[in-house]
C-alpha cells in the first residue's frame, strides 16, 4: 500500500512539474521593454545605449535581427574568432535573451 501511494504521489508531482514548465518556457521568450533595456545595458559600453555608437566596433542599430542573432550565438558558442570580450558577454545570456536583444537592436533606426 505504501508503494502504491508513493508511486501515485510521484506521478502527481511529475505531472504538476511538467504542466508548470510549459508556461515558464513561453514566458522566457518574451521580455518587457524594461528587461530589454537592462539586458541592452551590457552592450552600451561599446555599442552605445541605442546601438549606434561606431568607432572600434560596428554599430548594430538597424541591422537584420537574423544576422545579429547569428553573430551573438556564434560568439556565445565560441564559433567566431574574436579578440574582444563578445564571447564572454554573449555567454552570460540565454539563447532566447540573445534573440530578444537582436530583435531589439534591429528595430532601432540606425540614423
Amino acid at each position: 500500500m505504501k508503494r502504491v501511494f508513493h508511486t501515485a504521489a510521484m506521478l502527481s508531482t511529475s505531472t504538476l512539474l511538467l504542466m508548470g514548465m510549459a508556461p515558464l518556457a513561453v514566458a522566457e521568450e518574451t521580455f518587457s521593454s524594461a528587461q530589454l533595456d537592462v539586458m541592452a545595458g551590457s552592450c552600451a559600453n561599446c555599442h552605445g545605449t541605442d546601438g549606434r555608437l561606431s568607432g572600434s566596433v560596428p554599430p548594430i542599430a538597424g541591422r537584420p535581427a537574423t544576422l545579429l542573432e547569428s553573430r551573438l550565438l556564434g560568439f556565445k558558442n565560441d564559433e567566431v574568432a574574436d579578440t574582444t570580450i563578445m564571447n564572454r558577454i554573449a555567454a552570460g545570456f540565454s539563447d532566447d535573451e540573445l534573440a530578444a536583444l537582436a530583435k531589439h537592436f534591429s528595430n532601432i533606426d540606425p540614423q
